[in-house]
């Protein structure tokens, strides 16, 4: 079942705020998901090439804080290892696939640990974060932030963000009006795109979970440009009361900005 399969029925019923909220946890969790494979492919597929190496990962010069360095090599050996000895915690839906693992293991053997396109797979949302930020030269971050349209800093910043989200929504927790504690950096380059019209984010805006939203378009606009997610969005909003369109510092008239005009169409 695809995510139109899911959203419809509850945006249909226009229910109650629970529904349309569980609604928009799954909006944001596919956008969320998209953006992550995208950042474990920019990541693996930049590092691997630049610097013809597999492996990359393993060699500490690569990284600022050499602590977590070790605690990344920690994260993959024993997530690799989980998943080759069949845990109970390595279910049948993990990203590590045990026929690839024991592929490696039996054809090459060394290096030890598996090759940077399936340790990518072995990391959180939170440890790929980590991991990006830990990356010793700036070049680096700015050509894997590139490759989804976004800057180093962006990327930074708003990684941290999703994983908050991420969290939120995982753990069925009410979004709509949640105080993340943690807001993306808005864009200062009018190279990037981002909301256009005057005043379309207030600084009341700021921290509510508007600007996540529109920070996730901008990155889906680049990883995914035919996708129908701001046409789900646009729906779904348009099910809210406007008090409660207010809680996530959505104005009144948002969809007429030419950033989601040219997606809604």
């Amino acid at each position: 079942m695809d995510l139109d399969e899911l959203l419809d029925p509850l945006i249909d019923r226009g229910l109650m705020i629970d529904d349309r909220d569980r609604a928009l946890r799954l909006l944001v969790l596919d956008a969320l998901e998209r953006i992550e494979v995208a950042v474990r492919a920019a990541l693996t597929d930049h590092m691997s090439t630049t610097y013809d190496d597999p492996h990359w990962y393993l060699d500490a010069s690569h990284f600022r804080d050499p602590g977590r360095h070790a605690q990344l090599l920690r994260i993959v050996r024993e997530t690799c290892d989980a998943r080759l000895s069949g845990m109970p915690d390595s279910g049948q839906d993990s990203l590590v696939h045990r026929s690839a693992l024991e592929h490696y293991r039996i054809t090459y053997g060394t290096p030890e640990l598996p090759p940077s396109w399936l340790m990518v797979e072995t990391l959180t949302v939170g440890q790929l974060a980590s991991t990006f930020r830990n990356l010793r030269l700036r070049a680096d971050r700015t050509a894997i932030a590139g490759r989804i349209g976004l800057t180093a800093r962006l990327l930074e910043s708003w990684l941290q963000t999703y994983v908050r989200v991420r969290n939120v929504c995982a753990h069925h927790g009410r979004l709509w009006n949640v105080g993340l504690g943690v807001y993306p950096a808005i864009p200062t380059s009018s190279s990037l795109s981002w909301l256009e019209r005057e005043n379309a984010l207030p600084e009341s805006a700021r921290k509510r979970l508007y600007p996540v939203l529109v920070s996730l378009q901008t990155v889906l606009g680049t990883i995914s440009p035919r996708s129908s997610w701001a046409r789900m969005l646009y729906d779904l909003i348009g099910q809210r009361p406007a008090m409660n369109r207010r809680a996530m510092g959505i104005p009144e008239s948002w969809a007429e900005d030419p950033f989601w005009q040219r997606h809604l169409r």
